[in-house]
């Protein structure tokens, strides 16, 4: 009688044990990642709010220079999305995608712009909103960022 040769198996495809692995590993991997990608977005959508804010700002005190006096819009007028053109006067359009709505309000020595979302950026109860005044201060007053 022959003796039984010993077939060699290969080894194909992998363990449960080393796919539960891989999974546990892209999982905390996802939930490290994703939480920074959700903040890093909501920085992107602020950055509308900040230009629009500085663009007013300078256009102001460009304003201010030939009359001598802030522009104001007519009371409770504010540029949106549905009112890309309420600052036309003041040389101020704005976007078709905007995520903010921009009013002006008068305030001691000057004026105050507050750029408000329209709807929270990230999902959460927190609404964005950012203000600058006369002297060129820009604020965040509501960051959804860190909420």
């Amino acid at each position: 009688m022959k003796p039984r040769s010993r077939i060699l198996r290969s080894r194909v495809g992998y363990t449960l044990l080393e796919i539960m692995i891989v999974v546990v590993i892209i999982g905390i991997l996802a939930g490290l990642a994703i939480p920074r990608f959700m903040k890093a977005t909501v920085k992107a959508k602020q950055t509308e709010a900040k230009q629009i804010l500085k663009q007013i700002y300078i256009m102001q005190e460009s304003y201010k220079s030939e009359n001598d006096a802030y522009w104001m819009p007519p009371s409770g007028v504010e540029a949106n999305v549905s009112h890309p053109d309420a600052f036309a006067e003041l040389g101020v359009e704005i976007m078709p995608s905007a995520r903010y709505t921009y009013a002006i309000k008068p305030a001691e020595n000057g004026f105050v712009v507050i750029a408000k979302a329209l709807k929270n950026l990230d999902n959460d109860p927190a609404v964005d909103e950012w203000q600058i005044n006369q002297n060129g201060e820009l604020k965040c007053v509501v960051n959804d960022a860190v909420n």
